[in-house]
């Protein structure tokens, strides 16, 4: 399989679009600057105890506060209070190493014996803030690296599953031992089977050094209301460092420092993949040169087409997501309706997966396929379903069809669900319905050119537009764009976006930056 690693920078936004064989599997959007992504670590102050949900709210500086549960402290929460006390102004601190375990916290116990309104915790971002819910956290603090993820205040070595092998079990169980210090615990993952024994050493290492800044670090914020002491590597180098393997045919980057960040980090953890990562320097939108915006467009509206006609119609509610399978027309085609709704539900359980990690649903998921009377065919289905789901990192169950042909899954989301992140009011009739004729956008582009020539001095515009509006403005020799350039006196570069209205105009520098945006 061959993957692609596609990012677009913007200055409010970033987008990753992850493809397989060209196609758009997985789209990751991170606003800049935001914060609060999945693995940031932070002291917080508890701001309100829930004794009925056995839960606590917590000040992270989020707009909203963050919610973290009793089972959610993790079973080492005493040992790591008693650490981030020892950091209070005044005291000398003391180190996960040479420290002595507190007494683990019990599984019936109630939040009000461990926390108190106002008091100083160190917490984890288990979940971003969704909709109008504020973080998760966790106390039950780790930090990911390529191959393993360290655990401080444990003492377990515990291995992924997906490591069958016996010796290379050993193999690694060894390395971990001979370096890890005292009361600290490892998960070594997947991709550690295929690293040299230095790799995985030195990934350990790692993570007790950004362990050690970490806790370094509380000093200085102890008194703060709230303060960011750890941050998760950016979103395009999570995925990097979760998924990059020998698949990866390339990373293509459209913003520089983004390009030498993405480098400089391969350059670590993986010296021979650094040739894979390219500059993106063409005038067309990085998505729209590997067609990525058309996949985007019409992958996340409510109907999805499959093969010769059948259909998925996707629908998100509050309480879980529904897809229904269609055969379309091909029943009036089709003699073997078993055989028909067979070779449906086998493609549409292809791009169900894929929907799911494309649009990140979680929560519960009712598939609706055609109904099989065949018991085999079923189980075929719930085998075939499960194989395909075997890609999606995230966390799911999925449980055999029922005798209705309903199909549940649940899957872990820890991100804001994707097809919300990307919706937007119409920029064309704002919602309105209503599109005002386009014979008047000429006259339009021409006052705001003149405006900005003749009023503020800009001898350069780049004009942003649709493909439609663009082959319209250069058409022809004495096209409207030379003509404009030569009353105005101004360089005049038109540039074709697919993601833009039909009627939508920026107008930006040679920076790139909004001179004046008109949205007719």
């Amino acid at each position: 399989m061959n993957k692609e690693l596609i990012v677009n920078v913007n200055p409010t936004e970033i987008s990753i679009a992850l493809c397989e064989d060209k196609v758009l599997v997985e789209l990751n959007k991170e606003r800049c600057q935001t914060g609060f992504a999945v693995g940031d670590i932070y002291l917080g102050k508890v701001r309100k105890i829930m004794p009925g949900l056995n839960a606590a709210f917590v000040n992270i500086g989020h707009e909203k506060d963050a919610f973290i549960h009793y089972l959610d402290l993790g079973s080492h929460f005493p040992s790591l209070q008693k650490l981030v006390n020892s950091y209070q102004p005044g005291k000398r601190g003391i180190r996960v190493e040479t420290m002595k375990m507190e007494e683990p916290l019990e599984k019936e116990g109630k939040i009000g014996d461990y926390l108190q309104v106002g008091q100083t915790i160190m917490v984890q971002v288990a979940k971003e803030a969704i909709s109008t819910k504020g973080p998760r956290l966790t106390a039950d603090i780790s930090l990911a690296g390529r191959n393993v993820v360290l655990v401080p205040f444990s003492t377990k070595i515990c291995l992924s599953q997906k490591i069958r092998s016996s010796e290379e079990k050993r193999r690694l169980k060894h390395i971990a031992a001979r370096v890890l210090p005292q009361n600290f615990g490892v998960i070594i993952r997947t991709a550690a089977m295929d690293a040299k024994d230095e790799e995985v050493e030195h990934d350990i290492l790692s993570q007790i050094d950004r362990w050690r800044k970490t806790i370094g670090a509380i000093r200085k914020n102890f008194e703060k209301p709230h303060a960011q002491i750890m941050s998760e590597l950016s979103r395009a180098n999570t995925i990097i460092r979760d998924s990059l393997n020998g698949d990866f045919s390339q990373i293509v980057v459209d913003d520089e420092a983004m390009y030498t960040d993405i480098r400089n980090y391969i350059r670590v953890i993986d010296p021979a993949k650094e040739k894979i990562v390219k500059f993106y320097r063409g005038t067309v939108p990085i998505f729209d040169n590997f067609d990525i915006s058309k996949q985007i467009k019409s992958l996340f509206a409510k109907y999805v087409s499959l093969k010769r006609g059948a259909y998925l119609i996707i629908e998100h509610t509050e309480a879980m997501n529904v897809i229904d399978v269609n055969s379309g027309n091909r029943t009036k085609a089709e003699d073997n309706q078993e055989q028909t709704a067979m070779e449906v539900n086998l493609a549409a359980a292809k791009e169900i997966a894929r929907q799911l990690r494309l649009r990140d649903l979680g929560g519960i998921v009712i598939i609706d396929f055609i109904d099989l009377h065949k018991s085999q065919n079923r189980q075929a289905l719930f085998e075939e379903m499960m194989k395909l789901m075997s890609e999606d990192k995230a966390k799911h169950t999925i449980l055999p069809l029922t005798k209705f042909g309903l199909m549940q899954i649940t899957r872990q989301r820890v991100r804001p669900v994707a097809v919300e992140s990307v919706s937007d009011v119409c920029p064309t009739c704002h919602g309105s319905g209503k599109i005002e004729p386009t014979i008047l956008l000429e006259k339009k582009i021409e006052n705001q050119i003149s405006f900005l020539t003749q009023d503020r001095g800009h001898k350069f515009i780049r004009l942003v537009v649709s493909p439609y509006v663009a082959s319209y403005l250069k058409k022809g020799i004495l096209s409207l764009r030379r003509r404009w350039a030569w009353k105005y006196k101004v360089r005049l570069q038109i540039i074709a976006d697919q993601s833009t209205g039909i009627v939508e105009v920026h107008y930006h520098d040679k920076r790139g930056n909004d001179l004046i945006s008109v949205k007719s």
